[in-house]
């Protein structure tokens, strides 16, 4: 039975995380309550101890954190959970400022596959992080989020547009997606009440100086301490739980902050069974998996090869690694990659597959591709139900048409990078990658259940597993080879060549 107290939990971390700076900082902050202790990723990490709970950020923008099992002996295996705190958004130029129409405009292109069309006529705003000069003259780096609407892409109204373009929304994202920060009267108007304000200086102001203003007053600094920022375009509309019964989380970033809430939620409420537990539990949480996830920061970088290579290291203490100690880890472990899966779409139910359409409300989602845009084997995904059955969670399987395109997840990226037997997952929702995403309130938990449920039961689940040399599922070997037959009958072998 869902738990609806744990879908209200998540809509509260979503409306903190609306960035994926301030996702880290919301982890970061249920870690520390949790009794989970910051590691530099600069500094020795020196021994590990068991029972023990860490963490790390990379950039403050994407977060590991682990537990080292209470029966953990070096070189033992890491159950892992993968999501991603970024998602599609529009982003502000490195030269921002720009003047059209007898409007001060902010410059911004998109980030990743978003459905721009959702980001026209929405009440909008900046957040993301800063970079200041400090009081002592050194370098600073703080976050950012303006809370009441500053910005809004308008569209066209229907009298000024012509019949294609009402009968297919294509805004090109240079000439038409630049949102409206002020009339150029009015911020006049503001500059010159402030005494110039931002508009001194030799050279033009790479931003307008109204934003730049109004960071400031945010901030605490002055104009001139702003030295850069990584800033993105939010909806000022909170995340809120809706629906005439109440069933449905509506918010942006569901994709892939609710992943990343269950795996951190999952690894905080597993601790008491931390005692017994016989291997490390992690949870990373990716940037730029919309764009690929090549990057420092992203799956397809070091950031979890150097991870496991290190918590390894430090549960050996001073001890060198042998050579073959890591690809052994490599393989007793298990990946869960927790992304979001596509609900059918009750408006287009030609558009899934029929027998391969999860619902709402139904369960958490095994997703599969033939042609590896997900890691899900027949192995891993039998892993994950026997997990999940142990945990009582409900379970679904998709996969898209025949006749489709699939996306893909960071479950390929890693499993390439490590060998990692890995499956992929999400919850179901609808309206992926919009300004507005849906899901049902308990499918937040029965993912979370999920994750929870593989941190408690896969060392158990796997040791009855024989696949390869006394790892996976055991097999009728067939009929002996023609030589071992002839062998046994005393027949002579025939001559091979080279």
């Amino acid at each position: 039975m869902a738990d609806p107290a744990f879908a209200a939990d998540m809509v509260a971390y979503l409306n903190e995380a609306w960035t994926c700076f301030h996702a880290v900082e919301a982890g970061k902050a249920l870690l520390f309550e949790h009794g989970f202790v910051e590691l530099d990723e600069a500094e020795s990490w020196g021994s590990l101890e068991k029972n023990g709970k860490y963490f790390f950020t990379r950039n403050m923008s994407s977060l590991v954190a682990f537990t080292v099992g209470g029966a953990a002996d070096p070189g033992c295996g890491v159950t892992l959970v993968g999501a991603h705190t970024d998602s599609p958004c529009p982003k502000l130029k490195p030269v921002s400022r720009c003047t059209r129409g007898a409007c001060s405009m902010v410059g911004v292109c998109g980030y990743g596959g978003g459905q721009w069309h959702t980001w026209f006529d929405r009440d909008l705003t900046v957040a993301g992080r800063v970079l200041i000069r400090g009081a002592d003259g050194g370098l600073v780096h703080r976050l950012v989020k303006i809370a009441r609407p500053i910005l809004r892409t308008s569209t066209l109204a229907i009298h000024l547009s012509k019949g294609n373009e009402r009968s297919a929304f294509e805004p090109n994202l240079q000439a038409h997606f630049y949102p409206i920060l002020a009339t150029a009267i009015k911020e006049a108007a503001l500059l010159k009440a402030k005494g110039g304000a931002g508009a001194g200086g030799k050279s033009k102001p790479s931003h307008s100086p109204l934003l730049l203003g109004l960071l400031a007053d945010e901030l605490g600094c002055a104009e001139t301490d702003i030295l850069d920022f990584d800033l993105q375009l939010c909806d000022t509309q909170p995340s809120a739980i809706g629906g005439a019964a109440n069933e449905f989380i509506f918010s942006g970033r569901l994709d892939n902050l609710c992943s990343s809430y269950q795996g951190l939620r999952a690894l905080v409420d597993t601790l008491d069974s931390l005692g017994t537990d016989k291997g490390v539990r992690l949870v990373a949480l990716f940037d730029h998996e919309e764009v690929g996830s090549s990057s420092s920061t992203g799956a397809g970088g070091p950031i979890l090869p150097n991870s496991i290579a290190r918590i390894t290291q430090g549960m050996y203490g001073d001890s060198p690694l042998c050579a073959d100690v890591l690809p052994r880890v490599y393989r007793k472990s298990f990946c869960v990659s927790a992304d979001m899966a596509h609900a059918q779409h009750p408006n287009y139910p030609e558009r899934h597959d029929p027998n391969l359409n999860p619902s709402i409300h139904s369960g958490v989602v095994i997703k599969h591709n033939a042609n590896q845009r997900y890691a899900t084997s027949a192995v891993t995904a039998t892993l994950f139900r026997e997990c999940c059955a142990k945990g009582g969670v409900p379970v679904q399987e998709f996969a898209v048409r025949s006749d489709s395109g699939c996306g893909s997840t960071i479950g390929p990226i890693t499993a390439s990078l490590t060998g990692i037997r890995t499956v992929d997952i999400g919850s179901p929702q609808l309206s992926m990658h919009s300004i507005r995403e849906i899901m049902g309130t308990d499918d937040a938990y029965y993912g979370y259940a999920a994750i929870k449920a593989c941190f408690e039961n896969f060392n158990e689940i796997d040791e009855g597993l024989t696949v390869d040399a006394g790892r996976g599922l055991t097999v009728d070997a067939g009929p002996a080879p023609s030589s071992e037959r002839k062998r046994a009958r005393g027949e002579p072998e025939a001559m091979g060549y080279g």
